[in-house]
């Protein structure tokens, strides 16, 4: 499964093994910027290697192994640009995880290849429902879910940085 669009014809999305080395450069730009946003917010300062180190060791994503997960690499113009993960949480939810696009291709349609790409193989995994926590400060990532149809819900976890959450209802893949 791969998505691709007239309107960014650079972009192509498609499931990547998350253990590949190019997957876990995307997801450490992640945690670097997300970790770095937040401890600047409220800390007043960056995050420390040591603390990046024991958090990227704690957080495995060995729940973005298929079958039940999924890691989505979007690429602009053959380059790792982007990356989106889905993990079951259910028989039919799945929740939508660590959405980013690296800097220099933000405005080009990254996230909007993501989130296509992730409700079609959510609904190929039987999927009828996503969901997502995010930090009331990432206002770009909420603006971007709002403007595709995700709807603030009450909260479905306690995640240490879960500060907002989303919801989305998919149509159900026809069986063939």
């Amino acid at each position: 499964m791969t998505h691709n669009s007239e309107g960014h014809p650079g972009w192509v999305v498609a499931p990547t093994p998350v253990r590949r080395s190019e997957a876990a450069a995307l997801l450490r730009e992640y945690y670097v910027e997300v970790a770095d946003r937040y401890r600047l917010l409220h800390l007043g300062r960056r995050s420390t290697p040591t603390e990046l180190e024991r958090e990227l060791a704690a957080d495995s994503a060995d729940d973005l192994i298929p079958p039940r997960g999924l890691f989505l690499l979007g690429r602009y113009d053959g380059e790792p640009a982007a990356c989106a993960g889905l993990r079951a949480l259910g028989d039919d939810v799945v929740e939508l995880t660590r959405v980013f696009v690296r800097p220099q291709w933000r405005g080009t349609g990254g996230g909007q290849h993501l989130l296509i790409a992730a409700e079609t193989a959510a609904t190929a995994l039987g999927a009828t429902r996503v969901v997502l926590d995010t930090r009331l400060d990432l206002v770009e990532a909420r603006a971007l879910y709002r403007r595709h149809g995700y709807a603030e819900i009450p909260a479905y976890n306690t995640g240490d940085y879960a500060e907002i959450w989303y919801g989305k209802s998919l149509s159900p893949q026809p069986r063939a």
